[in-house]
């Protein structure tokens, strides 16, 4: 077993590897000579795999993973966890926006006994103002309503100690929302702030605004059964106001012997709020049934096509 395993999901991104393995492996090698850095690529139709290559000539302690296929982020994150054999290991992106810098504070951390330390962002330079909001307002919802607390402005980069990616290793859940399975296992957990850098070269392969959706839509059906108690209020509250406005009716037609309103408008504000009620209702219950149905079919949460300079 080595000391510190290095997880890094990678999707077209040939730029960036030459530059964060420059900067990485100084400060890989001023932790510890016992270490490994771990690709996790998804098929991409750049020469991200080749340069991987030619840097596993020059350091076997580079790895690297090939998928079937595109299988995302998360999936690529969770693979990483499991291939992993650091006493600890810390998950990081390939485009220097999480300085590797800061894994000497995260292993230092770690030394003192903690068993979870998450890098908080105080700052997200090169992010776009939609995905600034979406992330506000991802968090704030999600820790409105989720089971269990996620820290605020934190992403996949952590660090992780083995117990904790064994309990990782040991879920069976197959969205892949790292933040939120990492704050149900719980242990030892502390925070270390930084600020966070624009992207070293390119663009994000990875979509900012659906990933950030759907990532965060896994969050909240994951973590949370609010949202069905949600539908089950909205229901009440769209039955109560039909009666409210059916008594109001009566009242007025019995003392006026009028009704309140003529015509068809009314009538097709009434019909477009109940089924407006109704779809999102259905829209809430499908998204649980849908990750039931994810849940019971028991598929793998990735598939590896070939792995390089893996030990047997």
């Amino acid at each position: 077993m080595t000391e510190l395993s290095i997880i890094v999901p990678v999707y077209q991104e040939e730029q960036n590897i030459a530059p964060f393995l420059a900067r990485l492996e100084p400060i890989l090698e001023g932790i510890t000579p016992d270490y490994e850095i771990i690709f996790c690529l998804d098929p991409c139709r750049d020469r991200t795999e080749s340069v991987i290559g030619e840097h596993i000539q020059r350091n076997p302690r580079i790895r690297l993973a090939v998928f079937t296929r595109r299988w995302g982020q998360p999936a690529a994150t969770m693979a990483g966890i499991e291939l992993a054999r650091g006493q600890c290991s810390v998950v990081i992106d390939v485009d220097l926006q999480d300085p590797p810098e800061l894994i000497r504070d995260l292993h230092a951390k770690w030394k003192e006994g903690y068993e979870v330390v998450y890098a908080q962002r105080i700052s997200r330079k090169g992010e776009t103002l939609p995905k600034r909001i979406v992330s506000y307002v991802g968090y704030w919802i999600i820790n409105r309503i989720s089971e269990v607390p996620i820290p605020r402005n934190t992403g996949d980069f952590r660090l992780l100690d083995r117990r904790v990616m064994d309990a990782l290793c040991s879920l069976k859940e197959t969205h892949g929302f790292l933040r939120g399975l990492v704050a149900f296992v719980g242990y030892k957990q502390t925070a270390v702030p930084y600020e966070r850098d624009a992207r070293a070269a390119g663009a994000s392969k990875y979509s900012q605004i659906t990933g950030s959706l759907r990532i965060g839509l896994n969050g909240v059906v994951a973590f949370s059964s609010k949202p069905l108690s949600l539908a089950t209020a909205m229901g009440f509250g769209a039955a109560g106001l039909s009666l409210f406005a059916t008594f109001l009716y009566i009242g007025i037609k019995l003392i006026t012997g009028q009704g309140m309103i003529t015509g068809m408008a009314p009538v097709i504000l009434i019909v477009t709020f109940m089924g407006g009620v109704q779809l999102i209702s259905l829209g809430i219950m499908g998204e649980y049934i849908g990750r039931i149905y994810e849940e019971v079919r028991g598929r793998p949460k990735y598939m590896i096509d070939r792995k390089v300079n893996f030990p047997e």
